[in-house]
């Protein structure tokens, strides 16, 4: 007969196994969308829009970039009633705005769109469920060996510097 010690490894590397089969698709997901999340204020894996509308006239900077959400935006120069910016010019007459954005595809977006679920959308039990299935990863990972054996020694060290760089991470962002 099984200890009670053996037969709880036993149930944890089970579970473990199976968890992380179910979720190695979802994993892969965020990782790449994370990554390209990372790059968001670069044109990595997107396209240009040329944008033209009529806006209020006589708008200052602030209000400008308000109307065409772009924060910070600057005007490099102006000529008579013309705005420039970074890739597009505002008449300040007219209320003419011209201007180029950078759209991620539209085949990205919704694995983008992941990392910013909120409790309003129904998308966000799914969240929910993956992180509580990634937390039970992470746990029951230590059932994986015994205690007392090299494996599951050197499984703490590393989950310890694992904190540490974590922590150093946290503390330099």
């Amino acid at each position: 007969m099984e200890a009670t010690g053996a037969k709880m490894r036993r149930l944890m590397r089970d579970l473990h196994n199976k968890v992380g089969f179910i979720i190695v698709s979802l994993v892969i997901i965020y990782a790449l969308s994370g990554i390209v999340q990372t790059y968001r204020d670069t044109s990595f894996m997107k396209h240009e829009i040329k944008n033209e509308k009529i806006i209020d006239a006589h708008l200052d900077a602030e209000k400008l970039g308000k109307a065409i959400k772009q924060r910070e935006l600057k005007i490099e120069k102006t000529e008579g009633a013309i705005l420039y910016f970074k890739d597009g010019s505002y008449n300040t007459e007219t209320g003419e705005v011209k201007y180029v954005t950078k759209e991620w595809y539209s085949w990205i977006k919704p694995f983008t769109e992941l990392h910013k679920s909120n409790s309003k959308g129904i998308i966000h039990y799914f969240t929910v469920i993956f992180a509580v299935a990634l937390f039970f990863m992470c746990v029951s990972a230590f059932w994986m060996f015994k205690p007392g054996t090299k494996a599951f020694s050197s499984g703490v060290i590393l989950t310890v510097l694992g904190i540490i760089a974590s922590i150093i991470l946290v503390l330099l962002s």
